[in-house]
């Protein structure tokens, strides 16, 4: 791709001990490009996206973000208080566990509000109007603004968590598994949701699924991991059209026969 990567990972290796987490796994993602990490659980993707983020400091291998000011940052390399500062405002990270990236103790407004005080906004009427309009960005009642997660469905706290985390207006947004353990069609509307804000922002995004139908479906180019290294890779449509390792051709018969 033309221009310089909004991130580039290079030979990410992460141990458990003696079990590796990922391999040597090198990637790009560029402004406005999702990029999607797909393998069977225990193939490293979260792992990988965790090292991206720095919630997770890699054995080996180097993390590099570039800026809204145009710098290039180690993330690893960070002070602790520049990266988390980071990771709540230029960055966003969407987990597979709602309850993960929420404070269930605290209403939907003061979650989403949450980020805007971490990003300095310290205006009330400010916070709320905004927290309020992306409630309605992600097809949720304003009238349920005060409200408590715990008295939300699984979908809307997905979208709660995507309002959180979009509401700095980040840079590059880290999904993991965003639509598991979801209903069908609860499903669908959620990547509606994310497939038309990611066009509608510009957003950069790294995807990690298992769910090949949604990697096709978000992504531009796609990873193939396995045993925690990159086996295939390329544009989405021709690696799942026309796959040439054995187990990411396993994968796409595994879809089509289900």
């Amino acid at each position: 791709m033309n221009g310089r990567p909004l991130l580039a990972a290079s030979r990410i290796t992460h141990l458990y001990g003696p079990t590796a987490g990922c391999l040597d796994v090198s990637l790009e993602v560029f402004p406005g490009e999702i990029l999607a990490l797909v393998g069977e659980s225990g193939s490293g993707k979260t792992t990988v996206l965790k090292a991206i983020s720095g919630q997770l400091r890699p054995s080996a291998g180097q993390v590099i973000y570039r800026d809204g000011q145009g710098r290039d940052l180690d993330i690893h390399g960070l002070p602790e208080g520049h990266r988390r500062l980071l990771l709540r405002t230029e960055l966003g990270f969407v987990h597979q566990n709602p309850s993960d990236g929420l404070n269930m103790a605290v209403s939907a407004g003061a979650n989403i509000a949450d980020r805007l005080l971490s990003g300095g906004d310290r205006c009330y009427g400010r916070v709320r109007s905004k927290a309020l309009g992306w409630l309605a960005r992600v097809e949720i009642a304003q009238d349920r603004l005060d409200d408590r997660p715990g008295h939300y469905s699984g979908g809307m706290l997905q979208r709660l968590q995507i309002a959180r985390n979009l509401v700095t207006a980040p840079r590059l947004v880290l999904l993991d598994e965003p639509t598991g353990g979801l209903d069908v069609s609860v499903q669908a509307r959620l990547l509606d949701l994310i497939r038309g804000l990611a066009v509608s922002l510009n957003l950069a995004a790294i995807l990690v699924t298992h769910d090949l139908a949604v990697a096709r479906l978000l992504s531009q180019r796609l990873m193939v991991m396995k045993g925690g290294r990159v086996i295939e890779s390329g544009l989405t449509d021709q690696v799942l059209d026309d796959p040439h390792e054995p187990y990411t051709q396993l994968l796409v018969s595994s879809t089509l026969d289900a």
